[in-house]
């Protein structure tokens, strides 16, 4: 046992060094890194040179699951609540009409190029439509793309929040093609799901939000312990979002970091800055800096020449 073990933590920290290391050819070379990790994922499966079977799909669901809410929470912390309020209007647009439409377009191209029927070709859009949240904030913090903090917020939280949507398309046109096996009101459930998904996951947001600021400016801890503290909570917020039935991967990751970024008291908003890899007074801290003073000693003192 310890040494099936050992064998499994080798190959995963071997996987995890070559990925890194993958990382100098996409940025000296300009390919997509995603890109990358995939090709670094195809030849170490079971058809490729590693030849390592995995089909523990349950298990794989889970743990991309819990890495999306933490990209989620981390990207949002570097949100500004009052750009999370202006984007997200329009964001909410482009995750419902913009995948819808996208569906619609992506379904007649299927229609004409590969000769489905339009139920088969829909299908293909729908499922294909909405955008990944993973890869969209990939790209936008490790890719180098520089966006307006409007524009940048509106892609992002929209990635995030397309799912209903598209769950909700996927659902009703399989329904549809096996309509001799669905209930008649399934489109009708459809729609009440993704308005709980919206309505939970936005209230669920606010209220973990809250909650974590409280817990944070109360607790009277390590340093180190801060940042370690925050994930754990907001991957709570993430669980209780999904146990009530709403989308974790809607608003509450993100209106959550916003919050904790916002109203964290100053004598722990550096612990969280420095976990981050990022200096209290970068750019998103100098805008806050009323809020966030350093304390004292934590940057050095000014030189004085006698």
């Amino acid at each position: 046992m310890l040494e099936s073990t050992a064998i499994v933590v080798l190959i995963a920290s071997a996987l995890v060094v070559a990925s890194i290391f993958t990382s100098f050819i996409s940025f000296r070379f300009g390919a997509p890194l995603l890109l990358v990790f995939l090709i670094l994922g195809l030849l170490a499966g079971e058809d490729g040179i590693g030849g390592i079977a995995f089909h523990d799909r349950p298990a794989a669901f889970y743990i991309g699951s819990v890495a999306l809410a933490i990209i989620l929470f981390d990207s949002g912390f570097e949100t500004r609540f009052a750009t999370l309020r202006v984007a997200a209007v329009p964001a909410m647009v482009l995750a419902t009409a913009g995948v819808i439409i996208t569906a619609i377009l992506v379904g007649v191209a299927a229609r004409l190029l590969f000769t489905l029927a339009w139920r088969e070709a829909f299908l293909l859009g729908a499922i294909v439509a909405p955008t990944d949240a993973a890869a969209v904030f990939f790209l936008l913090r490790v890719g180098g793309i520089t966006l307006r903090d409007r524009v940048r917020s509106t892609l992002e939280i929209e990635s995030g929040t397309n799912d209903p949507v598209a769950i909700f398309l996927t659902i009703s046109l399989v329904g549809t093609i096996a309509a001799s096996a669905m209930p008649a009101n399934l489109t009708l459930d459809l729609a009440g799901s993704v308005v709980l998904q919206v309505v939970v996951g936005g209230v669920v947001g606010i209220a973990g939000g809250v909650a974590i600021v409280a817990v944070v400016n109360r607790a009277e801890l390590e340093a180190a312990l801060y940042p370690i503290m925050v994930i754990a909570l907001a991957l709570a917020v993430w669980a209780i979002a999904g146990i009530g039935k709403g989308s974790g991967f809607l608003a509450p990751l993100r209106i959550a970091a916003a919050l904790v970024r916002q109203h964290t008291d100053a004598a722990h908003a550096p612990a969280l800055l420095r976990a981050r890899g990022e200096r209290p007074c970068s750019r998103h801290a100098a805008e806050k800096r009323d809020e966030f003073p350093p304390p004292h000693g934590f940057l050095p003192e000014p030189r004085t020449t006698h």
